[in-house]
């Protein structure tokens, strides 16, 4: 209990000092955003600034916080300082940088971003990996809540398929319309829901603690016997946990909020506030795994989706267990009807395609829900292809974190700023995702991989990170002579 308390105290004091230390370096201003300028009535559409933080969270807080760290607590207690020391150096920087990143240029998607500060031919590749693992986003978040909602309701009779098509016909309908007339109206309850559910489970886990003899947040033989098996906690544990400490397809997301903000002022609260909520989120529930393995081990060989209905009613049970697996299911929900708005949003701006006509909205949706369909029903044709399809999009989230962020330090560069801030854990995450590929292989537990022994993925994955290091250092000036010269230019014009 106590490093878990420890952890929720690291992240709130994070909030206001590094927070403010990153704000600091990013100086918002009262400069009008893109809301206020490229007002359109579907996606640049001004929000008060509560809707846009709730909106963001949900957004961002998929199912990564929830059965990332149902898997993820299975690497011990170090979990409780692994998340917040991650979420407040790495993921809200890279959440925060990112956010701002699309405010100041004219509420672009993160595929934009990537040209403008990585180059074309970085872009090119940036653009296709990032559609593909939003396809897989969408995948499993209709996947993940579809099978929580059957097996809590209707474990007698499945109705799998018929949530499924509900859960996608809602999708659709949320990035068909405007943002404001579906996502804006009901997110408001929908985080209502999401809080309440969070903050009765840690309630419980309190309560139970202080009348239950021993701390049943901390390791137990039988989880102990379990760590050897996940793997070395770098990378392992950064690919299974992405929530919560550091998500690549949250700089997919931001756009859409940086759309719809109001002010600059508002970012801090709205992106880096979130991120380190999410990761408040990611520690209650890590430590509802953590109990249920301690009271009841054979947990630990069960599916995350059924420890999760076993947390929710062994800690809350009756409508309480009901509302807190709802919000679960609203976690996966309401990110992956923005995953669909944000490939849309994506493929649109790459192919030039306006926007506001609903003919061309569905024109470019309408071949993404055909691919989206044929993937949910191979990930359901067995157990092992639903286990694929997590794997490759856990990693391949990271991917998009490491990019993001290198794309963030040569945007601080060129803007003359510390950016440190994003490109230490740029680095860090690369080095991750590189001894990860480099390392696992089905032998090794994991997706198809080059399957090197640790120590020579260790020593290639930095040798790698180094030399991507260089090149991101060579590009940063780069970008800054161009900015530089644009600059004279103008001044030579206006003179």
């Amino acid at each position: 209990m106590l490093l878990f308390l420890i952890g929720i105290v690291l992240l709130v004091v994070g909030y206001y000092t590094y927070g403010r230390f990153v704000e600091r370096i990013l100086q918002p201003d009262d400069r009008p955003t893109p809301a206020i300028v490229r007002e359109d009535g579907v996606d640049f559409v001004p929000l008060p600034k509560w809707k846009n933080a709730l909106i963001q969270l949900l957004n961002i807080a998929g199912v990564g916080p929830v059965i990332g760290v149902i898997l993820g607590i299975k690497f011990g207690a170090i979990v409780f300082l692994i998340i917040p020391i991650g979420n407040i150096l790495g993921g809200a920087v890279h959440d925060y940088v990112s956010g701002m990143m699309s405010l100041r240029n004219n509420g672009s998607n993160l595929p934009h971003q990537i040209k403008i500060n990585l180059g074309r031919f970085y872009y090119c590749i940036f653009a296709f990996f990032m559609a593909f693992l939003l396809l897989l986003v969408v995948t499993v978040f209709v996947n993940v809540p579809t099978q929580i909602l059957d097996k809590h309701f209707f474990p007698e009779n499945p109705l799998f398929w018929w949530i499924a098509a509900a859960i996608f016909v809602y999708y659709i309908l949320a990035t068909l319309f405007p943002i404001d007339k579906i996502i804006g109206r009901i997110y408001p309850f929908f985080g209502g829901m999401l809080i309440l559910g969070t903050a009765l489970l840690f309630v419980s886990l309190v309560y139970h603690n202080i009348v239950m003899p021993g701390d049943f947040l901390r390791e137990t033989p039988e989880i102990q016997a379990v760590i050897p098996q996940q793997g070395p906690i770098i990378p392992c544990l950064f690919v299974t946990i992405a929530c919560g400490i550091l998500s690549g397809f949250h700089a997919t997301q931001s756009p859409i909020v940086a759309r719809t903000m109001r002010s600059e002022r508002e970012a801090r609260c709205t992106f880096y506030g979130m991120m380190v909520l999410e990761g408040v989120i990611a520690m209650i529930w890590a430590a509802g795994g953590m109990a249920i393995y301690h009271l009841f081990p054979e947990f630990l060989e069960k599916a995350p989706p059924i420890v999760l209905t076993e947390i929710t009613t062994y800690f809350l049970g009756g409508w309480m267990s009901t509302v807190t697996v709802l919000a679960v299911v609203i976690l996966a929900i309401t990110s992956g009807d923005t995953a669909l708005r944000s490939l849309r949003l994506s493929l649109s701006e790459f192919c030039h395609l306006d926007q506001k006509p609903l003919g061309k909205r569905f024109a470019v949706c309408l071949p993404l829900m055909i691919l989206i369909a044929g993937m949910l029903y191979w990930s359901n044709v067995d157990a092992k292809s639903f286990d694929i399809l997590w794997k490759y999009f856990a990693w391949g989230n990271q991917v998009l974190a490491a990019s993001t962020l290198l794309a963030c330090t040569v945007w601080l560069f060129a803007m003359r700023r510390n950016f440190w801030i994003t490109l230490l854990p740029g680095l860090f995450m690369t080095f991750v995702v590189l001894s990860y590929i480099l390392w696992t292989s089905p032998e090794h537990g994991g997706p198809v991989g080059i399957g090197l022994s640790l120590e020579k993925a260790y020593a290639t994955a930095a040798i790698l990170t180094f030399l991507l290091a260089v090149w991101t250092h060579f590009r940063a000036r780069k970008v800054r002579r161009l900015q530089e010269k644009m600059v004279d230019n103008d001044i030579m014009i206006n003179e």
